[in-house]
């Protein structure tokens, strides 16, 4: 009896007191190769879409109560704001407000005078742009883009490729649409690009985002070119996208090698999310054009589906119908360029 007993002890192994499965090392390069594997196919395919919007309507409220603490300190800042500077600064938009009742004054007779002339010569009135407010909720941090987020989406009429102003300048595009939010690509970004002009001469070119930092590019500009450092850049407009006139960037720097044909030209943005929370979303209502020749009437809303993320320039001409002037300057032809120099 003892016997067995000893027998079935022995037979008895005991149990593991460690389980050891697949090394660390083997499990990171499973993972790895896995992540690179979807970001390769959502890359191609355009598959996890549906989930990116859906996580970022899920994250929504929390991003609204990471938001919340300091929305909280600025509401009370402005709750325990002093009598005396409320009423100074009351005085001064009284007298601001004053100023820019007179140039509104002479704005409208200027509108009039246009809008006659316009009738004279039997041409369409000028496109109104369509624009929303938005709040910037979050500003990436990401050394290698560009982006903020803003509290305006879908559900607001809000459709990828729309401008983004402030009351300085252009800050940027909307590159991606989500459901109560959208994602700005800022000018600064290396991947967006603007066609802009030269406030002071018109001479037109393309900008380019710097991208490591806050500054703005204009690549193939030949070294004789009429540009100054202080010249005021302002949108063109040719992009349908910009409204023309709004001011973009000034020039800083003009750079000169004698081992290469082209300036280097580097300009600061006069816009920035870090001057205003609140921006402008602006789009620019599409003009079709009649078998005639003559525009249609401007539709009162935008098409979304006719803007993309990033926007390349597709200007046509009819050279029976549009004569152009000879310029001293070769820098406007370089209009034509859709990439962003190495």
């Amino acid at each position: 009896m003892a016997r067995g007993f000893n027998n079935t002890i022995e037979q008895q192994q005991a149990p593991a007191f460690f389980v050891h499965g697949l090394s660390a090392f083997a499990r990171l390069a499973f993972f790895s190769v896995l992540s690179l594997a979807l970001m390769a196919i959502d890359s191609r395919l355009q598959y996890l879409d549906a989930v990116r919007q859906s996580l970022q309507t899920l994250l929504h409220p929390l991003q609204l109560l990471a938001n919340t603490p300091s929305q909280l300190y600025r509401d009370t800042g402005e709750y325990f704001s002093t009598h005396n500077y409320l009423l100074k600064e009351n005085k001064r938009l009284k007298q601001h407000a004053l100023l820019q009742d007179i140039s509104l004054q002479k704005l409208n007779t200027l509108t009039l005078e246009n809008n006659n002339l316009r009738l004279l010569l039997n041409t369409n009135k000028a496109i109104k742009e369509n624009s929303i407010v938005a709040e910037i909720m979050h500003v990436s941090r990401d050394l290698f883009s560009k982006k903020i987020i803003v509290n305006r989406g879908e559900t607001h009429g809000i459709s990828a490729g729309e401008a983004v102003v402030d009351a300085t300048g252009v800050i940027g595009q909307v590159t991606r649409v989500y459901p109560l939010s959208s994602e700005v690509t800022l000018i600064t970004d290396k991947s967006l690009a603007i066609p802009i002009q030269i406030e002071r001469n018109g001479l037109r070119a393309i900008a380019f985002g710097h991208g490591r930092d806050s500054s703005l590019d204009l690549p193939y500009l030949p070294t004789n070119v009429d540009i100054k450092r202080g010249d005021k850049l302002v949108t063109s407009g040719i992009d349908g996208v910009y409204p023309a006139g709004l001011t973009v960037a000034t020039v800083s720097k003009i750079e000169i090698t004698p081992d290469s044909p082209f300036a280097r030209i580097v300009c600061n943005p006069t816009g920035g999310v870090e001057n205003y929370r609140h921006v402008l979303l602006v789009s620019v209502p599409q003009q079709s054009v009649l078998p005639g020749g003559k525009p249609a009437a401007t539709p009162t809303t935008p098409k979304p589906a006719q803007n993309t993320a990033h926007t390349k320039l597709n200007i046509k001409s009819d050279p029976d119908k549009v004569q152009t002037k000879p310029t001293n300057s070769t820098a406007s032809n370089n209009t034509g360029m859709s990439h962003a120099p190495e």
